[in-house]
């Protein structure tokens, strides 16, 4: 359930247990309201934990992987430029 869906069963559960005054016999719409308020929210809840867990992630492509490698902790220096040394790492497999 998204945020749109979430936030609309939330108003849409306010609407029936704050505004509608209705008899029907058999069903509070009272209690229908609160029911979609709940639900709404524990899908709001549900699905904003998704989202922060799914941007702490980081995920690497499958088949290039790329290292900084420091082999010397003297870091060599060509005319007055510090070079870094960059490794591209290919996993064994199947090649692309």
């Amino acid at each position: 359930m998204g945020v749109g869906a979430s936030i609309f069963l939330i108003a849409l559960g306010a609407i029936l247990a704050f505004a509608v005054e209705a008899n029907l016999g058999w069903l509070d719409l009272a209690v229908v309201g609160w029911v979609l308020m709940l639900a709404g929210l524990a899908g709001l809840l549900t699905t904003l934990y998704f989202w922060n867990s799914r941007r702490r992630t980081v995920v690497a492509p499958a088949t290039v992987r790329r290292e900084r490698v420091v082999a010397d902790p003297v870091v060599p220096v060509q005319d007055d430029r510090v070079v870094e040394e960059y490794r591209e790492v290919r996993r064994p497999g199947r090649t692309i």
